[in-house]
C-alpha cells in the first residue's frame, strides 16, 4: 500500500470518527434572525501537532469536508509539538483567546498530543506518569473555565510493523488521555484504537 493510500484511508477514518460530534453540535437551534448571517452557531477548534495540522495530519481535511456550514472550524494544531511545548512557545494562551471570543452558540476545542511527548525529543518531551496526563487535564480544565466543551482525542497511530503486526509504541499515551477523560467526565474520541485497527487491517 502506498503512502498516498494510507492518508486516504486515514483521512476517511478520521472523518467517521469525528463526524459524529459535529452533527451532534447541529442540534442547537439556529441563531435569532436578528444574528449576523455569517455569524457561526458552532465553533470547533483543533489543537495538536502535525498528525492533526493542515497540511499534514487529518485536520484540514475534517474542517473543509466534514463539518456543515453552519459549524466554522479553525485549524491551530503545528507541527513537532507536545502537550508541553504547544503552551510553551505560547502557542495555546494565543488559542484560548479565540476560544474565549464571542461568536457561537457553541464551542468544541478537540486536543490531541502523543508523538512529540515522547522521549527523545529534546525541549519537547514530558514525563508520561506526571507531566502528560497533568497537562491534558490543565487543557481541559481551561477549555471549560473559558467556556467551551472540551474533547480529547488519542494520538493516531504510526504505521510501524514487526513481523507483520503493528507496533503501536502509542497506546501507553492514549491509554493516559482515556485516564484523564475518565477522570475529568470529558468526551473521548479514540483514535489511536480505531486508527491501530485499521491499519493492522491494511497490512
Amino acid at each position: 500500500m502506498n503512502k498516498d493510500t494510507t492518508m486516504k484511508t486515514t483521512l476517511i477514518l478520521c472523518a467517521s470518527l469525528l463526524l459524529p460530534l459535529a452533527a451532534t453540535a447541529q442540534t442547537s437551534p439556529p441563531a435569532p434572525p436578528s444574528a449576523s448571517a455569517e455569524t457561526p452557531s458552532e465553533r470547533v477548534f483543533l489543537i495538536g501537532d502535525s498528525t492533526v495540522a493542515r497540511s499534514s495530519g487529518w485536520g484540514g481535511a475534517f474542517c473543509a469536508r466534514h463539518l456543515k456550514p453552519a459549524a466554522a472550524c479553525v485549524n491551530l494544531a503545528r507541527g513537532g509539538r507536545s502537550s508541553g511545548s504547544f503552551r510553551a512557545e505560547g502557542l495555546w494562551d494565543a488559542a484560548l483567546d479565540q476560544v474565549r471570543a464571542p461568536g457561537a452558540k457553541r464551542t468544541w476545542v478537540l486536543i490531541q498530543f502523543g508523538h512529540n511527548d515522547q522521549p527523545g525529543k529534546p525541549g519537547r518531551s514530558t514525563d508520561l506518569a506526571t507531566e502528560f496526563p497533568a497537562n491534558l487535564a490543565r487543557y481541559v480544565d481551561e477549555v471549560r473555565a473559558a467556556g467551551a466543551i472540551p474533547v480529547l482525542v488519542t494520538p493516531l497511530t504510526r504505521r510501524s510493523f514487526r513481523d507483520g503486526k503493528l507496533q503501536n509504541d502509542l497506546a501507553p499515551w492514549a491509554e493516559a488521555a482515556r485516564r484523564i477523560a475518565a477522570r475529568k467526565k470529558v468526551a473521548l474520541v479514540d483514535l489511536n484504537a480505531k486508527s491501530a485497527a485499521a491499519v493492522q487491517a491494511m497490512g
